[in-house]
Parts: C-alpha cells; sequence; structure tokens
C-alpha cells in the first residue's frame, strides 16, 4: 500500500501539472474528505487501504479535469455552517457572506429584533440559513424556482436544523410576492453575469446552472425586475440587499434609486471588491424608470 504522503505527492503532481494554482488545497480537501481525518499528513508514513487511495486518485483525476472541487466533496462551508452541494445548485462563495454580514449589521443598527426577512434565488439556502442562525428571531422565507436546487435547499434545511419556510416560485413574478408575507427585508445573489461573461466561462464554472448564472445580456436584468415586483411587499422603511459583480455598483445603485429607493450603501468584500449594496425603501415612489428587459436563460 502507498503511504499518506507519497499519495498525496503523486495527487499534487497531476493537479499542478493541469495548472491547478490550489493544487495543495484541493489535495488536502480530497484527502481529508475521504480519510476522515483533518490532518492526513500529520502521519505521513500512514498507509492508504487501496480502495481509499483509489477513490482519491478519482477524485484528483477530476478535479485536475476542471470539475468543482466543492461538487466532488458533496459539502461546502459557508458562514461557519455546512451545506450540500452538487450539480444543479450554484456553489456558496465567500464573497456572498459580505451580503449575510451587510444584513445581519442593518437589523442590528435598525433594531430589526424579529425581522421577516425574504431571500430570492435562494439555491441552497446558504443565505437564508445563515441569517436564520445569526438572527435568531427573525422569519426567514427562501424563494427558489429550480427543481434540483429546491433539492438541495430541502436537504440543507434539515442538514443545519433550521426553520426556514422554502417556497418553489419564480421571483420575477407578483404571483410569487403576493403568495409571501410583507418582509422588513428582501436580500437576494440573483445571476449577474452577462452574456459575454458567459461565453468566456472557466470550465469549472460552466459546471455550475446556467439559470443561477445568467442575468440577461448586460447581467441587470434580474435587479430591475426584483427592485420593481417587490419594493411593494416590503413594510414602510424596510429594506432591500443585493449582491453584484465586479463593477456593477454604480448599475445597481441607479435602477435601486430609480426604482422607489434611497440611501444606498456599498460594502467591499475580503478582496476590497464593491460586492454587495443595501437601499431604504422611501416613503414616496418620486421616479419610475424601471427597465422591464426580458430576461433569457441558455
Amino acid at each position: 500500500m502507498v503511504s499518506r504522503r507519497a499519495l498525496y505527492d503523486e495527487c499534487i503532481a497531476l493537479l499542478s501539472s493541469a495548472g491547478k494554482e490550489s493544487a495543495d488545497f484541493d489535495a488536502l480537501c480530497i484527502f481529508q474528505d475521504i480519510l476522515g481525518d483533518k490532518n492526513p499528513l500529520f502521519l505521513p508514513l500512514e498507509p492508504v487501504p487501496e480502495e481509499l487511495a483509489g477513490r482519491i486518485k478519482k477524485l484528483t483525476a477530476e478535479r485536475a479535469d476542471g470539475y468543482p472541487l466543492q461538487y466532488l466533496l458533496g459539502k461546502w462551508e459557508f458562514y461557519g455552517l455546512d451545506f450540500y452541494v452538487g450539480e444543479g445548485v450554484l456553489i456558496p462563495r465567500p464573497d456572498t457572506e459580505t451580503l449575510v454580514d451587510q444584513v445581519i449589521d442593518l437589523c442590528r443598527e435598525n433594531k430589526l429584533a424579529a425581522p421577516v426577512i425574504i431571500d430570492l434565488c435562494s439555491g441552497s439556502g446558504c443565505i437564508a440559513i445563515a441569517l436564520e442562525k445569526h438572527i435568531p428571531s427573525a422569519e426567514v422565507h427562501a424563494v427558489e424556482i429550480s427543481e434540483k436546487a429546491l433539492g438541495y435547499l430541502r436537504k440543507n434545511k434539515e442538514l443545519n436544523s433550521s426553520g426556514i419556510h422554502i417556497h418553489e416560485g419564480d421571483v420575477l413574478s407578483s404571483v410569487t410576492a403576493e403568495a409571501l408575507p410583507q418582509a422588513d427585508i428582501i436580500v437576494s445573489n440573483p445571476p449577474y453575469l452577462t452574456a459575454q461573461d458567459m461565453s468566456e466561462l472557466e470550465k469549472e464554472v460552466t459546471c455550475e446552472p446556467a439559470l443561477a448564472l445568467f442575468g440577461g445580456n448586460d447581467g441587470l436584468g434580474f435587479y430591475r425586475a426584483i427592485t420593481a415586483v417587490w419594493r411593494k411587499h416590503l413594510r414602510a422603511g424596510g429594506f432591500i440587499a443585493y449582491e453584484f459583480g465586479m463593477g456593477q455598483h454604480n448599475d445597481v445603485r441607479d435602477i435601486l434609486l430609480s426604482g422607489g429607493f434611497n440611501d444606498v450603501t456599498f460594502r467591499k468584500d475580503g478582496a476590497g471588491i464593491i460586492r454587495t449594496a443595501a437601499a431604504k425603501k422611501a416613503a414616496i415612489m418620486t421616479q419610475r424608470h424601471v427597465d422591464r428587459s426580458a430576461i433569457t436563460h441558455s
């Protein structure tokens, strides 16, 4: 049998030859998952049973070929919680923790002890469940249209012993909005990639669902539609909070201002990129220039 160190070095070599800059991290995650050991190299000469070595090699080869590490492992951590992930659901990313931080701070700053929060385009449920765990008195609703993503959403609710309310529905439809209660906060990490972005995706990102990635030709279609549809379902003085792509902050701000919101505040992610925005529902709708451009999915 091969030793842990020898097998690890073999995996690192394969991943490095495939151009994976995170070869060390990827290999370590695979070893931890298959061996069930958080410190698999603590005993470098420990022999690896052939069956386990075969599974490690298989996952490493798939990772080297561009398959997402998170899908290979089947579970990923977000905001200190574990979430099931796989084909058909967007992978939770550290950038999105910025959105959770901003919503938690909104509640604290505005003394919203028991807010009604609606998470649109919920996917795995990482935002909704993280908010519920950190705002214990909140009533949190998660809305998702994809059948595959809903499967993960339900599993993650159970995994985290969560009490969120799950709704299957189209976030662009007023019918969906009318079926939910009035909210204090609407939060969403909607699809925001442009048509050009979709044509230039790295191989591993193409494994994720286009439904969760493509935001229309300019990437802003969901922001226009959600802002228009859901504003009237926010209570007076309620908030909307969005995540968006790099460089989209000014466009999102303009959509919010023209859609009946004010007091727009931005927040940067860990890399210093403006990543999220929150805005307050204006008392009077002074302008209404919302572009309801059709959104298509590929």
